[in-house]
């Protein structure tokens, strides 16, 4: 067999179709979310506005077609525009045509989204943007249906996957000694940034399951992913445990599209015979090899081979990242976040505290204080979590990092003068406004312990969470007082 019918790989149709549509649908909830909040946090009228951010900001090092200028409905013609293009790669309708089609679909994805990431400042430093940038370039050289998928972008996709995994093992490994004393699910469940619905669930779990988690997770992302390059149908069965952990993660809590994209990428490995033995109703033609378009144009195999090179050459960092005993986490190495390096929860929080923020519109700041809603983060102790991911809640998941850093971050003081003046965008972010659009007279920030309610204090009180308060995070704010600075000791 030569090198060239080596390159194409019919036998990944199936997985060409779940990488190209899966990951446009990621993008389709990314820009979505950002349609719906990125105006209240980051524009002209944000709490981080990008005009300001514009200003000291060094294009070369961060690509973004906001480099000359931003607003508002600019914004909002790049989300709806990335929007429509992953609709379309849902849809299968590029693929149809000639590679090039969803090979530029993907791009404009790519641009348009990290345009967006690059000006996002706090609020898009999550690894999972790197991440879908990442997995969008990548797949981007799947080709179209008259083409059979590269093998060798194939065995990238596969690469990024490891990557994924066995970088947050090793960070896990040389993080926090609950990882190695299998104690880390004895607290995950219950202090993660935005428990789901079923979280409680799963920290009421014997401890003993919990340390079999923990050892499962080890095996799943330090033993697991090398078995992705290996023959079939061992590649397969390596994926399928990927995926099933993943759905795991899924089911127990809320971490945006990290877990759905990781699934997504996972279906790289999974070989069309071995999709259709789970999956029996999938079409003959998949199991025969028959799907692909036919033979691969010199074009497309001289655009694809440069490609392959570039993230071969690219990963030469990550790799030596990897193996250095101060790895980095969610890291990119160049402006393009490409072949970027990833890992979570390094340590594992033993404590849930919670920044709750509230408002009176009496004068006299020491009663009539009313709770804010937040849509995601707990605060309402009787409330069941909801299910947001794939979805990304942004403002949520900063306030989870706030007792773990400095309550005092400049994003967050602007948050309560947006509260102060009952901005409508801002409060368009929260579940409840105790004022119902009007303003408070004062706002503050407390903390409080939290934890999961045992079964017998649910059945007694029906409240799913027990809170304590700690102390006041800030005092109370007014307008006469500008929360744009710390309040005086």
């Amino acid at each position: 067999m030569d090198w060239v019918s080596w390159f194409d790989a019919p036998e990944y149709e199936f997985a060409r179709q779940v990488l190209q549509r899966g990951v446009a649908a990621l993008f389709l909830v990314a820009f979505l979310s950002s349609f719906n909040q990125f105006p209240a946090l980051l524009g002209e009228r944000g709490l981080l506005p990008v005009p300001d951010y514009l200003e000291g900001f060094s294009a070369r090092r961060r690509p973004t077609l906001f480099r000359w200028r931003y607003s508002d409905r600019f914004l909002r013609v790049v989300c709806l525009s990335g929007m429509a293009i992953a609709a379309l790669l849902v849809a299968g309708l590029p693929q149809l045509g000639p590679p090039w089609l969803p090979l530029i679909a993907f791009l404009a994805l790519w641009l348009l989204y990290m345009s967006i990431v690059n000006v996002g400042q706090t609020f898009y430093g999550f690894g999972w943007e790197m991440l879908l940038l990442e997995a969008g370039f990548t797949v981007a050289f799947l080709g179209s249906d008259q083409t059979d998928p590269p093998r060798t972008m194939m065995i990238l996709v596969a690469w990024l996957v490891f990557r994924l995994e066995f970088g947050a093992g090793m960070i896990k490994i040389r993080g926090g000694q609950e990882w190695r004393d299998l104690t880390a699910l004895y607290y995950h469940h219950e202090t993660q940034p935005m428990p789901g619905p079923l979280s409680r669930q799963a920290h009421l779990l014997p401890r003993p399951f919990h340390r079999l988690e923990v050892l499962g997770n080890h095996f799943a992302q330090l033993v697991v992913p090398f078995f992705l390059f290996a023959p079939q149908p061992l590649a397969s069965v390596a994926a399928g445990i990927i995926i099933f952990t993943q759905l795991w993660l899924v089911a127990s809590g809320n971490f945006a599209w990290l877990n759905w994209i990781a699934i997504v990428l996972a279906f790289a490995a999974v070989s069309d015979p071995a999709a259709q033995t789970v999956l029996p109703f999938l079409p003959l033609d998949w199991h025969t090899g028959t799907a692909g378009g036919g033979e691969t144009p010199p074009w497309w195999l001289a655009i694809t081979l440069a490609a392959t090179l570039l993230l071969v050459v690219l990963s030469y960092w990550p790799v030596r990242n990897l193996f250095s005993k101060r790895q980095l986490m969610n890291a990119s190495f160049n402006r393009w976040q490409l072949v970027n390096t990833y890992g979570a929860f390094g340590t594992v929080t033993k404590q849930r505290i919670e920044i709750v923020v509230e408002g009176t519109a009496d004068e006299d700041p020491e009663s009539g204080w009313q709770e804010y809603g937040f849509k995601g983060k707990p605060g309402d102790v009787r409330r069941l979590p909801r299910q947001w991911a794939p979805y990304h809640l942004r403002l949520d998941w900063l306030m989870w990092f706030l007792p773990l850093r400095s309550v005092h971050e400049e994003w967050f003081y602007a948050f309560l003068a947006k509260l102060l003046e009952a901005d409508p965008q801002v409060l368009r972010l929260l579940r409840h406004d105790p004022f119902d659009g009007g303003r408070p007279r004062w706002v503050r920030a407390r903390s409080y312990l939290y934890r999961f309610s045992t079964r017998a204090e649910f059945r007694e009180t029906g409240e799913r969470w027990v809170r304590t308060p700690l102390y006041e995070a800030i005092p109370p704010l007014s307008i006469r007082r500008t929360p744009g600075r710390r309040p005086a000791a």
